[in-house]
């Protein structure tokens, strides 16, 4: 019996994970799933500041930005949040201290608030479920993106970019761009498609084959309980605007950039000494199973492109702020590496 191909095997995990992950979301104690994080705790850093820039399509958006500690306005980065991104502070700043970790790399952290369930990605249309004659989900009618259509991958490299650069003098090019989850795969999107802006993009626990057999799925039903948004509001099914959207699909422009890509996903297992809720381990390691899947999926087609441009960091850890933690950490050296 002939042996199976890497990608093969990659492939089947692939779609049992994705199943194994849709079960999971469907389950009666995930009905108050969280996608992306526990709970959060009030952060704030009195370093940082709001910087409001207009979006012509989306109003004022407000972002915080950490300066790097020697003054340098050459080295940046973009931190991107998850699906439940508040509309007040970036979960990196509430959850973490990893901005403070950065601006001592001497780097200037970008910190862009709210466009939960947005995928940081300019939308088809304002997310709303008429079309389909049911209620707006959890999030109920009204909203950031309801009443208006996101614009938010315009908006990071156009009207953001150009303020940062007229009102700071922070460099334009060769920045760097991380998130987590749904941060983590815009920020491969944004990487794909603005090679001169961004040199290097990671992405931690991110969802990196959407178009795989039960992907769409999976994330409409996070989007739903993630403040009621409709992913076929984002883009159509199977259309440009969502294979655009794919890293697996869009990994060729990944490897013809050259761009340095930092790709970690966590075992789907709780790391030694951590102390979780039930519930927590319940939501989160089903949702980092999924995301190992797609990495992993990301990894062999990178492979097959000859993509040598890339590190993978496969760590314990499961679909929680302590797994992005440690892997900012230990992603802080290769982004000051190849930043500016």
């Amino acid at each position: 019996m002939r042996k199976p191909s890497s990608s093969a095997i990659w492939s089947r995990r692939l779609e049992l994970g994705t199943l194994a992950a849709v079960a999971a979301l469907l389950f009666p104690l995930g009905a108050a799933m969280t996608i992306d994080a526990p709970t959060a705790r009030a952060g704030f850093d009195p370093a940082a500041f709001d910087f409001w820039v207009d979006s012509p399509v989306m109003g004022p958006i407000k972002t915080r930005v950490l300066r790097a500690r020697d003054g340098n306005t050459q080295r940046v980065v973009y931190a991107l949040d998850g699906m439940r991104a508040p509309e007040t502070l970036s979960g990196w700043e509430i959850e973490t201290g990893v901005p403070a970790l950065l601006a001592d790399w001497n780097i200037n952290v970008v910190m862009p608030v709210g466009g939960m369930s947005s995928f940081y990605a300019d939308w088809n249309a304002p997310s709303s479920f008429s079309d389909v004659g049911s209620s707006s989900g959890s999030g109920g009618p009204t909203g950031p993106g309801k009443s208006y259509r996101y614009d938010w991958e315009t908006f990071l490299t156009r009207d953001l970019r150009n303020a940062l650069n007229e009102r700071l003098g922070f460099n334009s090019y060769r920045n760097g761009v991380f998130g987590l989850s749904m941060g983590g795969s815009a920020a491969l999107t944004l990487a794909a498609y603005h090679p001169d802006q961004f040199s290097f993009a990671g992405s931690m626990s991110g969802f990196l084959n959407i178009s795989a057999p039960g992907m769409r799925e999976a994330l409409r039903i996070g989007m739903i309980d993630a403040g009621g948004y409709n992913v076929d509001s984002m883009a159509p099914p199977w259309g440009p605007s969502w294979l655009r959207m794919d890293p697996f699909v869009f990994a060729p422009n990944l490897v013809a950039n050259g761009t340095r890509l930092w790709i970690a996903s966590g075992s789907g297992l709780p790391m030694d000494g951590d102390i979780h809720s039930a519930l927590d381990v319940i939501q989160g390691m089903p949702l980092e199973g999924l995301a190992l899947a797609n990495t992993r999926a990301f990894q062999v087609r990178m492979d097959t492109l000859g993509g040598g441009n890339a590190f993978y960091s496969y760590p314990a850890g499961i679909h929680n702020w302590h797994n992005w933690i440690d892997e900012a950490a230990r992603m802080a050296p290769d982004l000051s590496a190849n930043i500016g």
